[in-house]
């Protein structure tokens, strides 16, 4: 075939998500210690790739647009390889083109979801459709960490260095009700300037205060207890805060209590927090219409307010330009811009 031409185009999606529900260091099935994490489903914003395959043109000749997709531009190679041994084909090069609304720097998975989506949409311009622990894989291949945006919205415990899961916790979360917001004014966190720590130096009492948590949230999950889940969340975010330090949580925290929410929960790499309130709790339209005031009163930026557990997750729209500018999507010539996201 002439280098110049092109096969059909594959296209890729992947979700976001809204921070995480519990991290930590934890132990797999033969006893061995794990970085892993719970990861809140947010539906809305995600990433969407298309891939155009140019056979007969060397594998390096692969582009991505926006140029700054670095990781997405990794994981569509690696793909590649991996498509072309299955289907035996000779590997080529090709475009991958990138598009979607997630804010990036506020550790809702921008760059996994990316990252995703590029795998998908390269493996199904080869009429393939890989498996979760493949797309898992690769992704951690191409950006060393992935979260479980692969394996959908039931809760898992997911080893993110590693890709794989470690638990399958349940079908879904208790239904809750999240009112987002972002910490230290929404300015995106530099996630390669936080420390990893080596799982190895961890206490041993850490280890099994995450250990805890982990039953804890298992146990949750399988009463539906949204305050139990509360709790969890609450005691790993406060652990967060030893790494992120944000100077306005214990006014979050504080703040959640008054509202008479079940905790709060934050991105362990980034800005984003949720106050999260039980979807049967009586007066649920009033207390969340109070965390929005107080949040208001007290500088955070409101983002957006979602369900989410066993009833299908989705947006509550916020009244006003609550999050106006938040999901803005990102052209696929432009490279994607920090979210600004006012207070209400």
């Amino acid at each position: 075939m002439n280098p110049g031409a092109t096969d059909a185009p594959g296209t890729g999606r992947a979700p976001c998500h809204h921070g995480e529900i519990l991290q930590g260091v934890f132990l797999d099935a033969a006893g061995r210690r794990c970085a892993g994490l719970v990861t809140l489903p947010m539906a809305g914003p995600g990433s969407s790739a298309a891939y155009v395959r140019r056979p007969g043109t060397p594998p390096e000749a692969l582009t991505v647009v926006p140029a700054d997709r670095t990781k997405a531009a990794r994981a569509a190679a690696l793909t590649v390889a991996e498509c072309a041994r299955r289907t035996g084909r000779p590997p080529c090069g090709g475009e991958l083109r990138l598009t979607g609304g997630i804010p990036v720097g506020l550790g809702m998975g921008s760059s996994s979801s990316d990252v995703i989506a590029a795998v998908r949409a390269v493996a199904d311009s080869y009429g393939l459709r890989l498996d979760p622990s493949t797309v898992a894989a690769l992704a951690v291949r191409a950006e060393l960490a992935s979260d479980p945006l692969m394996l959908g919205s039931r809760p898992v415990l997911f080893a993110q260095r590693e890709g794989r899961v470690l638990e399958v916790l349940g079908p879904a979360l208790p239904p809750l009700v999240v009112v987002g917001c972002a910490l230290g004014g929404g300015a995106p966190v530099d996630t390669l300037a936080l420390p990893v720590a080596d799982v190895a130096d961890v206490d041993r009492s850490d280890v099994r205060a995450y250990e805890r948590l982990r039953a804890l949230l298992r146990r949750a999950v399988a009463t539906g207890s949204a305050e139990l889940l509360g709790a969890v969340a609450t005691a790993s975010a406060r652990r967060g805060q030893e790494v992120l330090g944000h100077p306005e949580f214990d006014t979050l925290a504080a703040l959640a209590h008054r509202s008479g929410a079940v905790g709060v929960q934050i991105a362990h790499s980034g800005a984003v927090a949720g106050v999260l309130f039980d979807q049967a709790a009586p007066g649920l339209r009033r207390r969340v219409r109070g965390c929005l005031r107080a949040l208001s009163a007290h500088g955070i930026p409101a983002t957006r307010t979602f369900t989410t557990g066993t009833t299908p997750a989705k947006e509550i729209p916020h009244h006003g330009p609550a999050h106006r500018g938040v999901d803005r999507p990102a052209g696929p010539d432009t490279p994607r811009r920090p979210a600004r996201l006012p207070a209400l």
